[in-house]
């Protein structure tokens, strides 16, 4: 068996490695659809909101809901933008990478600017409800990725 400079086994050449068939490889598919990313970027928003009223209901404060509901902004806004960025058909590999890049960072300079204009945006600004609303919200696109519809086991 070859390996290459790592000392990995090459796929192609491992005994073990079986390709799949047109059929089988349908039937992966219908069993594991593809999610859309506007989908996900949906359930984010949504959760930012609950995560807002969350705060709201308990704290009494709506500073804090403001506060929570701007952090969830902070992660829906840049990732709805790298999704739209994404959405563009690629002419090769290479132009796909870079995308994926250029666009990462855009969504990376979109946050950091959101979060420096937040205490000028948002009127009492709690950073902790701002924080909170950030995590718990870049967090849901796990639970939309395990709870997607349509997901069937073949046992």
């Amino acid at each position: 068996m070859k390996t290459d400079a790592l000392g990995t086994e090459a796929e192609a050449e491992d005994p073990d490695f079986k390709p799949l068939t047109a059929q089988e490889a349908q039937e992966w598919r219908s069993r594991h659809p593809a999610v859309s990313v506007w989908r996900i970027v949906g359930s984010q928003a949504g959760v930012g909101v609950l995560v807002a009223l969350l705060a709201w209901l308990l704290t009494g404060r709506v500073q804090v809901a403001w506060s929570a509901g701007y952090g969830a902004l902070a992660v829906v806004i840049p990732a709805a933008l790298f999704a739209r960025g994404m959405a563009r058909k690629r002419a090769s590999a290479g132009a796909a990478m870079a995308g994926l890049f250029g666009w990462e960072l855009v969504k990376i300079v979109l946050t950091v600017a959101m979060l420096a204009a937040a205490p000028r945006l948002v009127p009492g600004l709690s950073w902790l409800a701002l924080l909170v609303g950030m995590v718990v919200t870049m967090k849901t696109y796990w639970i939309a990725l395990l709870a997607r519809p349509g997901v069937r086991r073949t046992d």
